[in-house]
């Protein structure tokens, strides 16, 4: 290998390996150097007796048609349309994702749902003043209460520090509009439009699957890439990278056989974590810079793989362990996701996962020992028979996740400010660019990557920056009345238009409907009960003679501490449906209002004489 190719590219993950695809498409050459035994990064699938198990759960499934073409034209007829179903698991009892109200009002009981409604009704009256941390960011949205039940257990267990320590960055990220709120909002009204231009239509019921898991896709894309000519080698870790303080020079390549030798190029894009990348730069970074780099922190993940003798056990695809009592955080159902996962019918494939450090406890445990782990904890959640589990095997993978911590931000600025200067050094992919990023943001900030080296001009950081988890599908509606979407929406959007919208946005803020009602059903359900319980705690003759005629109008109220309990339920009902139309018709006004005032702009802007001074493309 030399110069003669365009571009070198660090890890043949997902994010790698489009990179090497788009420059493939634009005639451009590369060398995709993967320190690892297989291709795909976190998307890769391994076999254990033919029996194949991701390293968690990679649905297919992008808002970016860009990247749904590329799944397409790599893998073709290859893809199977697979039903979504996932639970989570909390106190002994299944709850349906997305929410269904009879199934939480029956799993959570009256008196916690209650609870749950008050909590949420005090932080919509007293919410945190700031949102510096996870805690802060979820319990202002949906209550203390629906936080300690449904995010605290989990997210501790996924990051192995407590929420008040995790950026509410990354709750704005991943769960502002996949959460249980949303589910209910869902569940009970249907798709509601938001601030008049987009509808939350569904939270998918489908998503695309390899058949043969994501590994599949990935391997046929480093095939691709090998019958153009160009290269693709496993076993070649990138141990150095010389520059000269304004663009990398040459990247020192260790293989298998220790033998190391070093390789040049004019481009090179790395997806390697950062701070491998920096303590492999030669001369090395100031003081200053690998100080803050020692600061970013990683979560590393293993899964236990076991083969039950069993041919069906539960039709979820996973299910969320919402329980302290046990370690395994998620469970995948392998078969539900392809039947040819498993090779043998009467068996099923599970993958229990463990969010972990490298080196504690749980990472340091034998295989053996793992996987009568895992065997003990599925049979206390009486999720397979006893006995049932035949063999297993161990999967470990380190720096799963780049952790959004209260001091990663400020490091992670000072570490791109000091790489910017190398000129010809792109950084793309989840730990690329320590960013939770799903499999089609990797894959598209290696599209923009590419498209950079071959003249063009993007941010690839700017991929993912949007704050909105990939779960929603939405219709958005185009200035022509026409209903679609937009083929690349990772891609940045210019950025006045992106600033007018903010400010359209807070302008013409909407009333949350469901807040609302939830606010007056509950303030008018307790007064209603507090009403009555003091007439029967004072007593006398002909109690509660006057509040009684209200039986009239709720069926089955009455004076007595029964009748309190149903005046409670009907009158909490009664305020919900008068809140939540209050709330709607506010909106329904607001919102037209916001499109007169949207039409008056484009107006304005059409217009050949305004903002023509200082435009640009």
């Amino acid at each position: 290998m030399s110069g003669s190719v365009d571009c070198l590219i660090i890890g043949a993950g997902p994010a790698g390996l489009t990179t090497a695809f788009e420059l493939r498409k634009r005639g451009k050459s590369s060398v995709v150097l993967e320190g690892g035994d297989d291709v795909g990064g976190l998307s890769k699938t391994c076999e254990h007796r033919g029996y194949r198990f991701d390293i968690g759960g990679h649905r297919f499934f992008t808002k970016v048609d860009y990247v749904q073409e590329l799944w397409l034209e790599i893998l073709g007829d290859e893809f199977l349309s697979r039903p979504r179903l996932s639970r989570i698991y909390y106190r002994g009892r299944m709850f349906d994702y997305p929410l269904k109200p009879s199934n939480a009002l029956l799993g959570l009981g009256v008196v916690e749902s209650l609870r749950i409604g008050l909590s949420y009704l005090r932080a919509s009256c007293f919410p945190s003043k700031e949102e510096r941390n996870f805690e802060q960011w979820v319990s202002n949205r949906f209550g203390k209460r629906l936080f300690q039940i449904f995010f605290k257990t989990y997210t501790e267990k996924v990051w192995g520090i407590p929420c008040d320590q995790i950026s509410a960055e990354w709750a704005a990220q991943r769960i502002k509009n996949l959460d249980l709120r949303a589910a209910v909002v869902n569940a009970f009204l249907g798709a509601r439009k938001k601030s008049g231009k987009q509808v939350i239509t569904t939270l998918i019921e489908r998503f695309q699957y390899p058949r043969f898991g994501p590994g599949q896709m990935w391997r046929a894309c480093a095939d691709k890439l090998r019958a153009a000519g160009d290269t693709v080698e496993l076993g070649a870790m990138v141990t150095r990278l010389r520059h000269d303080g304004a663009k990398v020079l040459a990247a020192t390549v260790t293989r298998r056989d220790g033998s190391a030798a070093e390789v040049t190029a004019p481009n090179f894009v790395s997806t390697m974590p950062v701070r491998h990348l920096l303590r492999a730069l030669d001369p090395p970074p100031p003081p200053e810079v690998l100080a803050a780099n020692d600061r970013l922190r990683y979560r590393d993940f293993l899964t236990v793989a076991v083969i039950v003798d069993a041919a069906e056990l539960f039709p979820d695809n996973w299910i969320y362990i919402h329980a302290p009592d046990v370690k395994v955080g998620r469970i995948q159902n392998y078969k539900n996701w392809s039947p040819d996962m498993v090779p043998d019918p009467r068996k099923t494939a599970l993958g229990l996962e463990y969010f972990v450090q490298e080196g504690d406890e749980l990472w340091s445990m034998s295989d053996e020992e793992l996987v009568a782990l895992a065997t003990r904890e599925c049979e206390q959640l009486d999720l397979i028979p006893k006995g049932a589990v035949e063999d297993g095997c161990v999967i470990r993978e380190k720096k799963a996740y780049p952790v959004y911590d209260d001091v990663y931000r400020e490091a992670l600025a000072e570490i791109r400010a000091y790489l910017d200067r190398l000129r010809n050094l792109q950084l793309v992919g989840r730990n690329g660019q320590h960013r939770y990023n799903n499999q089609d943001h990797s894959m598209m900030s290696g599209v923009l990557a590419a498209r950079n080296i071959a003249g063009e001009d993007h941010d690839v950081w700017a991929v993912n920056v949007e704050q909105d988890y990939h779960e929603e599908r939405r219709d958005e509606r185009a200035e022509d009345g026409r209903s679609g979407a937009s083929g690349e929406r990772l891609v940045p959007a210019r950025v006045a238009e992106r600033a007018l919208d903010e400010a359209l946005e807070a302008t013409f803020a909407r009333y949350d409907a469901v807040a609302l009602g939830v606010a007056v059903g509950v303030v008018a359900g307790l007064c209603l009960f507090v009403a009555t319980a003091v007439l029967l705690l004072r007593g006398g003759v002909g109690v509660g003679h006057h509040l009684s005629v209200l039986g009239n109008y709720l069926y089955g109220y009455s004076v007595t501490w029964p009748g309190a309990l149903v005046g409670l339920i009907e009158a909490a009902a009664v305020g919900f449906l008068h809140g939540w139309l209050i709330g709607r018709l506010t909106n329904a006004i607001i919102g037209r209002e916001q499109r007169r005032f949207e039409a008056l702009i484009r107006e304005t802007a059409a217009s050949p004489d305004v903002f023509a001074e200082g435009s640009s493309e």
